[in-house]
């Protein structure tokens, strides 16, 4: 398998558009059991500006239902085997599970986003044996006063050599800060003011702020009203050195990565 990220990294802004294959996607794109439904969104997806498409059956948003295996490996396989005979750019499957990741490498997928952190060593040695590429999200929580930024630099830090030690390629790893995964909105604003402290990583750096809490807490509006909050973080995302986007309005934040991209770079 050829490593779909090894990109030419700095040149410009890298776009990931969500599709969710979930029955409670707040992003009103769930799609279950309908493969020509997949195709098309996937399709509409690059032609909107997708570099990558990423899957994902399991709910992450606050207070979702864990999904089991079967139920998820149901919802995420036909879709994967969809979009990867639709799109000629990289499917990436959103998963913690190393079953559901090891069918869909299988089923055309060459990305794994693991919101977990790859806290498995399985999904670790897995994306190793694959030659895949690994999205390391950083999930949780630090003690009262701790510096997030430090926290998350640290475990990121950790999640990296841990991964190289089991066989990942470290031009295959692309760091994720996670927001809003343990973090408070407060502390999400401080990792976008400080988000060039990550290039210490020497990894490039994906954000997902798509629709997230911290729109809705300043704005004051649902997840269906958060579009320009939207254009805004990933505006100062770019502003900030991330590499990559994780979106769910593609056109849209394309057509932003690229004016930023214009201005930053």
């Amino acid at each position: 398998m050829n490593n779909p990220f090894r990109a030419d990294w700095g040149s410009r802004t890298y776009v990931m558009g969500v599709l969710n294959v979930t029955p409670d996607s707040f992003s009103g794109d769930g799609i279950i059991g309908d493969a020509e439904a997949v195709a098309r969104r996937a399709g509409a997806c690059r032609d909107a500006g997708s570099d990558v498409i990423d899957i994902g059956g399991e709910s992450t948003r606050p207070g979702y239902s864990p999904v089991p295996l079967e139920e998820e490996m149901e919802r995420v396989i036909p879709a994967i085997e969809a979009a990867a005979a639709t799109v000629d750019v990289p499917v990436s499957v959103d998963t913690s599970k190393v079953e559901v990741a090891r069918r869909a490498l299988q089923a055309g997928a060459s990305i794994v986003n693991d919101v977990s952190g790859a806290s498995s060593d399985a999904m670790l040695r897995l994306v190793a044996a694959r030659g895949a590429g690994l999205v390391l999200v950083h999930h949780g929580r630090g003690r009262p006063g701790e510096d997030v930024v430090g926290m998350v630099l640290e475990g990121l830090e950790r999640e990296i050599d841990r991964a190289c030690r089991a066989g990942v390629a470290l031009d295959s790893i692309v760091v994720d800060p996670g927001l809003g995964f343990g973090k408070t909105w407060r502390e999400n604003f401080e990792i976008f003011r400080r988000l060039p402290e990550l290039k210490s990583l020497g990894r490039p750096i994906l954000t997902g702020p798509s629709r997230k809490g911290m729109i809705g807490k300043v704005l004051g509006v649902g997840v269906t009203d958060r579009r320009e909050g939207t254009l805004a973080l990933v505006t100062l995302s770019i502003a900030g050195g991330a590499d990559m986007v994780r979106v769910h309005d593609v056109r849209e934040m394309a057509r932003a990565a690229r004016m930023t991209d214009a201005l930053t770079r």
